[in-house]
């Protein structure tokens, strides 16, 4: 691939990165907080493109004008030198570097969900402290939170009231339900599960990866999960309707 074709591949993941850091696509490969990171990774890249560009159309026509000056003091040595310009054509198979690219732009790929959730095992680890909860009944309480409350905490933070958390669904082999968020520490190729396993009101039919937003009470029982037995609170749910997907579905909680 020569430079005028590097420098228009640079551009193009330069555009993506720039498309994804300005929406929320970014979120479905990184945390938050790196937005900043994937602009500016994205102007460098347009910007060093537009450099490259540039030079080479300056060395094109220092070239050029060079071979015009061979040909003007010996024509019969300018097909020679053209031949050897032409002599190395550029494999047009690199080209397809171009796909991925594209494929960044138009497809937003899906985060991950039940499938990876119950073949890892829960990543809950023990809070280093607690947040003051609002007052408000029932609590509005991220799922991590709420299963490092329930586990090591023992529920006592809630006082009695009931919360509010959201998850999508995810069932074992035997059926049963949990309500996980995938938890990151830097981007989707390290998310892992934290899981709460639901019991009281669930409803009829839950079809997994669906998005649930649960109002329940803290109950004491944990379960271990069968993958590296690692604990799982348990919530007693009195209510549970269907959201859309969170434009972040990731939870980026457990390390902050």
């Amino acid at each position: 691939m020569n430079r005028q074709a590097q420098a228009a591949v640079m551009f193009l993941v330069g555009a993506a990165l720039l498309h994804a850091g300005g929406t929320d696509l970014y979120l479905r490969y990184v945390k938050a907080g790196l937005q900043w990171l994937v602009l500016t990774a994205g102007a460098v890249l347009i910007v060093s493109a537009l450099a490259t560009a540039w030079y080479e159309w300056k060395r094109a026509r220092t070239r050029k004008a060079a071979q015009e000056a061979v040909q003007a003091a010996a024509p019969e040595a300018a097909p020679e030198a053209a031949a050897e310009a032409h002599a190395h054509p550029e494999p047009r198979i690199s080209w397809l570097l171009v796909l991925p690219i594209l494929a960044l732009i138009l497809i937003a790929p899906p985060a991950l969900g039940s499938y990876s959730a119950m073949r890892t095992g829960t990543a809950l680890q023990h809070p280093y402290g607690y947040m003051k909860l609002p007052k408000a009944d029932p609590i509005p309480i991220n799922l991590v939170d709420y299963a490092g409350r329930a586990v090591y905490d023992h529920g006592r933070s809630f006082d009695g009231r009931s919360v509010r958390i959201t998850g999508f669904v995810a069932l074992d082999k035997s059926g049963a339900p949990y309500l996980v968020r995938m938890a990151l520490n830097c981007c989707a190729a390290d998310a892992q599960p934290v899981k709460v396993a639901l019991t009281g009101k669930i409803p009829p039919v839950l079809q997994p990866d669906a998005w649930l937003q649960v109002t329940g009470t803290y109950t004491a029982r944990v379960t271990h999960d069968p993958v590296n037995n690692g604990p799982i609170p348990y919530l007693k749910v009195t209510e549970a309707k269907p959201i859309p997907v969170p434009s972040d579905p990731y939870d980026e909680s457990w390390n902050n």
